[in-house]
């Protein structure tokens, strides 16, 4: 398993590696720790980007399908095509 690990993460060039049982678990946490440090909050800046290039959003509800938001610039619903007023 810890194999399996320092190879997905390519950590390091196998020169250096733990030896026992319990630095192996220590170090596969840490390399999964490390790549969670990364994953995560680029993920909540990639949303946070989104939402503002998205820009405004109002809640006025379509008439005919019940969409409940809008773009601020949108003059038909994105869901049923009706125009809004």
């Amino acid at each position: 398993m810890y194999w399996a690990i320092v190879t997905l993460t390519t950590v390091s060039y196998g020169d250096i590696s733990p030896l026992t049982p319990l630095g192996r678990i220590l170090a596969s946490a840490l390399m999964i720790l490390g790549y969670g440090i990364i994953a995560v909050p680029t993920g909540i800046v990639t949303v946070e980007l989104q939402k503002a290039a998205r820009g405004p959003v109002l809640a006025v509800t379509c008439p005919t399908c019940g969409l409940g938001t809008r773009d601020a610039d949108a003059r038909h619903c994105k869901r049923c095509g009706t125009p809004i007023a």
